[in-house]
């Protein structure tokens, strides 16, 4: 692997990491409402989080783009308050990446937050748990399996993902170059042989993990 490949190694190793933090912070909540609210506007805003799924990756990173460059609404006010520089940078990635495989995170920790049922939490509250703690010693535990999901999913995501990087972050050497753009730049080369290294190393990552999910959830189902 060359230098400039293990760069792309780690910027996207780096980039999948703060990605999946994040969403784990911002997916927990969101999840859990989504779980258990109620309203006309709930299939609304689960159609918005789901939108990723279906949408182009060009689509979203284009508009990311205009809304982070410098003369856009998000990243004017940014600049204007002496914050970084979003587009095409690794801020930026991050913002889109987090934006892109939010679905990934979400969905299935609001499917384990339905699948505990109200029961678990009502002999909670019985015991006189306040809400803060029956979310953490009750509903947490009983949602880990969502949880390795949720985090397994969003990272393996954020790793394959090509489109909403390219047209966020650029390809920039050492800055903003992952791996989906090192391989699409060696076959533009016509270096075939480290493509193939790359893609091989991904496609590896991609089986490994969906062997992860599947053993998780067949060790799942036989406790349960």
């Amino acid at each position: 692997m060359s230098e400039a490949d293990l760069q792309a190694l780690l910027i996207t190793l780096q980039l999948a990491g703060v990605t999946t933090v994040i969403l784990l912070l911002i997916g927990t909540p969101l999840a859990w409402w989504l779980a258990h609210a109620r309203g006309r506007w709930l299939p609304a805003v689960e159609a918005l989080v789901s939108l990723p799924l279906i949408l182009p990756p060009t689509v979203v990173g284009f508009y990311l783009l205009v809304a982070l460059a410098p003369q856009g609404p998000v990243g004017r006010v940014v600049e204007a308050l002496g914050g970084p520089r979003l587009a095409f940078s690794f801020a930026g990635m991050v913002i889109g990446s987090v934006i892109y495989s939010l679905p990934f995170v979400v969905q299935p920790l609001q499917n384990a937050f339905r699948a505990i049922g109200p029961r678990p939490l009502e002999v909670a509250a019985t015991l006189r748990a306040g809400p803060v703690d029956r979310f953490l010693s009750v509903a947490l535990p009983l949602a880990r399996h969502g949880f390795l999901t949720a985090t397994v999913l969003g990272f393996a995501h954020t790793v394959g993902e090509f489109g909403v990087v390219l047209m966020i972050g650029g390809n920039i050497p050492g800055e903003t170059q992952v791996l989906s753009i090192a391989i699409y730049d060696h076959v533009e080369a016509l270096d075939y042989a480290s493509a193939h290294k790359l893609s091989a190393g991904l496609l590896l990552l991609s089986f490994l993990v969906l062997l992860l999910l599947q053993r998780a959830g067949r060790s799942g189902g036989t406790r349960s």
